[in-house]
């Protein structure tokens, strides 16, 4: 990775981390063309910075802390507030690619309805698959506060799925 150009650094990251970040801007803002957008922004943004990446932490967190930046400068926007943001469930699919089956539809539901903050943090651990060090990095926050907000958002979603999960 060291002898690659900053050019064939970004490519081999679109093609590695491509899917993963358009997931994530689409579940952050709800709105299919607004996720790719902020997909190609997340990808500038680290083609610009990308010389002052230190691995400090891995790229796939590196890149999820700029989309999630990019994702929150959307929402902060003025107009964000007249985007119909009602992604059907259907169009977002987990980390391996493949879409929600019809049991996993009703517990992403309820992520989705989880504040942003718990959100989230669901999102990042079980359907990116990052570890809680890799979360707190993305986020920008201790690790306790990722882990504080993990329980908040299970005990939150324990009790909205008590019934339907333990049958």
């Amino acid at each position: 990775m060291a002898c690659e150009t900053a050019d064939e650094q970004i490519k081999r990251m679109i093609t590695q981390y491509g899917d993963a970040l358009l997931r994530m801007c689409c579940v952050q803002l709800r709105d299919a063309h607004l996720a790719e957008d902020a997909e190609q922004e997340t990808f500038f943004k680290a083609y610009q910075g990308i010389a002052g990446f230190r691995g400090e932490c891995g790229e796939k967190t590196w890149l999820m802390r700029i989309a999630i930046n990019v994702c929150r400068d959307y929402q902060r926007k003025a107009w964000f507030k007249w985007v119909d943001r009602r992604v059907p469930v259907e169009e977002i699919t987990l980390a391996g690619g493949q879409p929600p089956s019809p049991r996993d539809d009703t517990v992403l539901r309820e992520v989705m309805r989880l504040p942003a903050r718990d959100r989230e943090v669901v999102l990042l651990r079980y359907y990116q698959d990052m570890k809680l060090g890799e979360i707190s990095k993305a986020l920008g926050v201790p690790e306790g506060t990722v882990t504080s907000r993990l329980n908040r958002a299970r005990a939150k979603l324990r009790a909205r799925l008590e019934g339907w999960y333990l049958e």
